[in-house]
């Protein structure tokens, strides 16, 4: 196939252009163009074609290291009790003192979120044992049952749910 432009060489670039337009009455029109072009008239039309230049290593050594000199470049966040920078938070894994919590606040949500997969814990209580975390479930659970009995006016499900919350909590 001879390029569409000079008529002389043969096309090797094919760009088709999809446009998109709405009629007077509102109703979507698309069109297809294509052309069939040669290299040259494809760089005189600057017309983006060819393959994809690679950077070497000296070139990606080279941006990494101007990089690297930004951030250093960047000022941090610093404590003003203890000193300690976000940069030495980050590689230490642990803070400096009491003020660094706030200081310091949004990057830890940030780390407990991406390592427990939540801000708030939801676990286990320190000091109480399964049997105790058992009872202290079933007690929300009866809670929320005692609740929604009342909302549905279900008197004599609510008094039962109402003697086993108080045979749970000792009363």
């Amino acid at each position: 196939m001879l390029c569409q432009n000079c008529q002389q060489n043969e096309a090797t670039i094919h760009v088709t252009d999809i446009e998109h337009k709405v009629g007077a009455e509102g109703a979507a029109e698309s069109s297809v163009v294509e052309q069939h072009l040669c290299d040259a008239c494809a760089k005189s039309l600057d017309v983006p074609h060819g393959p994809k230049k690679h950077k070497s290593v000296q070139e990606i050594y080279k941006l990494l290291q101007m990089s690297a000199q930004k951030v250093r470049r960047e000022p941090g966040v610093t404590c003003p009790d203890c000193g300690m920078t976000l940069a030495e938070f980050r590689q230490r894994g642990r803070l400096g003192c009491a003020k660094d919590y706030d200081l310091f606040g949004a990057h830890l949500a940030e780390l407990v979120e991406r390592v427990h997969g939540a801000t708030q814990h939801v676990g286990r209580k320190p000091g109480i044992d399964d049997a105790a975390m058992a009872r202290l479930r079933r007690v929300n659970e009866l809670q929320v049952a005692l609740e929604n009995a009342i909302r549905a006016e279900a008197y004599e499900n609510a008094a039962r749910i109402r003697d086993e919350l108080k045979t749970l909590r000792g009363n």
